[in-house]
């Protein structure tokens, strides 16, 4: 039986990890991408001020940035989780979801309101994406 070997992905242009876990692993053709909360990767300072329309363009500025680190972009992404503390900004999140996932075949989706978030972040996306 031969094993799929793992690689993980690492760039300057998304937030470091805080913890033991890597911004994404290309496993077998896909890419696994961790969740990214609004963290400014220069300084790892949050960004928007709780206002979830500026977090929610960070947070997909990360992402975008892990994706093409991976050599993908967005219209390869097969899915995402988005994880929101309050349902009430759905709305919100969704329009600016759009501009980056609206485009050809939209990935398939979970959208969860959940307690609370790291940092106080009102919003976190993860993906994966097909590299070939």
């Amino acid at each position: 039986m031969s094993s799929t070997p793992l690689k993980a992905v690492i760039t300057q242009e998304a937030p470091a990890p805080v913890g033991p876990y890597n911004q994404a692993v290309i496993a077998g053709g896909w890419l696994y991408c961790s969740g990214q909360i609004p963290l400014d990767p220069a300084t790892g300072a949050m960004v928007g001020d709780g206002n979830v329309e500026a977090e929610t363009r960070q947070v997909l500025r990360n992402l975008k940035a892990v994706l093409q680190e991976a050599g993908t972009d967005p219209s390869k992404v097969v899915r995402t989780t988005v994880f929101l503390v309050d349902l009430g900004d759905f709305q919100a999140v969704n329009a600016i979801y759009a501009e980056v996932f609206g485009d050809g075949v939209s990935p398939a989706r979970a959208c969860v309101q959940v307690a609370a978030l790291p940092k106080g972040s009102k919003v976190e996306i993860d993906c994966i994406a097909w590299l070939n």
